[in-house]
């Protein structure tokens, strides 16, 4: 068996879920290797990291660097005319938390503080990594990669972003337990969520915040009377955000067959009940689906950098292992393509087959790997 040394270990980035969660699986992996491993996060002031990173159990030290604010306003020439400074700042600040945590590795997971922690790593001849979780580079992985000793990354084809000699396919770390499930877990997850062994099963997910285009084709779909739907049970998960609003909506209406929740406390039984999801094409969800081995219909968000969300869901379409509905026409046309899906028991299970294939569940494993390979 391999022995892992101990490390000291610095992970940078953040701004989304889709960074944070990533950055957090591949802290525990080192931590699992080797539990004297020695971690210290960097993330943006005011960003989501500076929550969720100590709620993980990491130590985080904030970053004032910002994004370029693109929509005209007068706040936001402020806050872009500011930028310059926030960059030389973060700059200095980072310099001295390198020297004063002296790691054997950098590592960036993509957002604001990746770029001048990495930066100030590479000019000290500090190893460093980099992590892309999409299908089409970020703006600050991709030029971040010009100088990093690896990058890791979640799809084929990356050579047109990156340097092919430094590029290792890993996948993307997702949580513990999603894996294809057996009839023991599938009943497992039908009794857990109160549902009917024996009827079809669709699992709606916009995530912990939810999604508004995904709860409006819900609402669109219930206010028709659920067409389609008479044997199939839905679990819908709307997100905090919109919890109050469905509550609201969902008053006085007796649907037996649908159960909604702001929050998915199994996401592992989720996934195992469900015939058929429908999902944003986030990095994260993408991975877990393959994993997990479901067929879903993704709708990718339209409100994200580079638009990142439809290549993200153009690389399994295109495979044939998934399907795609643009968020401007979901209110009309989801649902439907859903449940055309979740009665064809031969295209589900040809989608099942080809999501499965594209799955990399040892991403944690391969990226860690690579960090001790790199680390000083």
């Amino acid at each position: 068996m391999t022995k892992y040394r101990k490390l000291k270990a610095i992970i940078s980035g953040g701004g989304t879920g889709g960074h944070i969660f990533p950055a957090i699986s591949i802290a525990d992996k080192l931590r699992q290797l080797n539990p004297e491993t020695d971690i210290l996060f960097v993330g943006a002031e005011g960003r989501m990291e500076m929550e969720k990173v100590p709620a993980a159990g990491y130590r985080i030290v904030g970053l004032p660097i910002a994004g370029l604010q693109r929509k005209l306003s007068f706040a936001n020439l402020i806050a872009n005319l500011k930028l310059p400074f926030k960059l030389m700042e973060s700059q200095s600040r980072a310099r001295t938390i390198l020297e004063e945590f002296e790691p054997d590795v950098a590592i960036g997971v993509g957002g604001y503080a990746s770029a001048p922690l990495l930066r100030e790593a590479e000019r000290m001849h500090i190893p460093t990594l980099i992590q892309e979780q999409n299908s089409y580079a970020g703006l600050t992985n991709k030029m971040l990669a010009k100088r990093v000793d690896s990058i890791c990354v979640a799809y084929e084809g990356m050579e047109r972003f990156f340097p092919a000699d430094r590029i290792v396919l890993s996948g993307n770390p997702i949580r513990a337990g999603i894996h294809p499930c057996s009839d023991a877990e599938r009943a497992e997850g039908l009794e857990f969520y109160g549902f009917t062994a024996g009827r079809r099963h669709l699992f709606v997910t916009g995530g912990s915040l939810g999604s508004g285009t995904l709860n409006l084709a819900m609402k669109s779909w219930i206010e028709a009377g659920c067409p389609g739907g008479e044997d199939v049970e839905v679990l819908w998960q709307c997100g905090r955000y919109y919890k109050q609003g469905v509550d609201e909506f969902m008053h006085g209406r007796r649907l037996p067959n649908i159960k909604y929740t702001d929050f998915v406390a199994r996401m592992d039984l989720a996934y195992a009940m469900a015939d058929v999801l429908i999902s944003r094409s986030g990095a994260s969800s993408i991975s877990e689906i393959c994993a997990a081995g479901k067929a879903a219909v993704f709708v990718p968000s339209p409100n994200v950098a580079e638009d990142h969300q439809t290549h993200n869901a153009m690389a399994l379409v295109k495979r044939g292992a998934a399907l795609m509905v643009r968020d401007d026409e979901a209110a009309q046309k989801l649902l439907p393509t859903a449940l055309d899906l979740i009665r064809d028991g031969a295209r589900i299970a040809e989608i099942e087959k080809n999501a499965a294939a594209m799955a990399l569940p040892d991403a944690a494993q391969t990226i860690a790997d690579e960090i001790y390979r790199i680390a000083r």
